[in-house]
């Protein structure tokens, strides 16, 4: 009987040997595939590092639930635990609301939206407009580069919000 459950056991971690290293395998074939896209269709690199990063937390998040399928978690309770780990996540972002929006906001810059990393832009305001060079597109703010060389954060809903004028660099 012991002699059963060591098989087992090393079945088990002969497994995981293996789903880890086809995972690290499918990792490295999606930064491949992503550099290639990027030359091929000239996107920027920033904007394929994100897109790497999501991918590659992707890829070891399945790596980890099916790890622990192989060593006989419950699925009812994995369900459990991820359902319980969502819903703290949402009543957290829920408690700053102003984080949620920009983390949105940020996307929706980075998907669909008209200037991109070199751009100058102008945010129309009221009484005193800020221009810059777009430094950096973030989760949280865009950081800009004024004319005199000093570098301002703005948060990603200020510019969803706010009139912008912009004049790309490869114009």
């Amino acid at each position: 009987m012991k002699e059963l459950q060591e098989f087992f056991v090393n079945f088990k971690t002969i497994e995981s040997i293996i789903v880890i290293a086809l995972g690290t395998l499918l990792r490295i074939l999606a930064t491949k595939s992503l550099t290639n896209v990027r030359k091929k269709f000239g996107f920027q690199k920033n904007r394929v590092l994100i897109i790497n990063k999501i991918i590659t937390l992707q890829i070891y998040a399945s790596v980890v639930i099916i790890i622990a399928f192989i060593w006989g978690v419950n699925e009812e309770e994995l369900f459990l635990f991820i359902s319980s780990f969502l819903t703290i996540l949402g009543i957290a972002f829920f408690a700053q609301w102003s984080i949620l929006s920009n983390i949105t906001a940020g996307l929706i810059l980075f998907v669909n939206y008209p200037v991109k990393i070199g751009d100058t832009i102008t945010i129309l305001e009221k009484d005193n407009d800020i221009s810059g060079e777009i430094k950096d597109i973030g989760a949280f703010f865009i950081t800009l580069q004024t004319k005199e060389k000093e570098y301002i954060t703005v948060p990603n809903s200020i510019i969803l919000q706010k009139n912008i004028k912009f004049q790309h660099t490869d114009f």
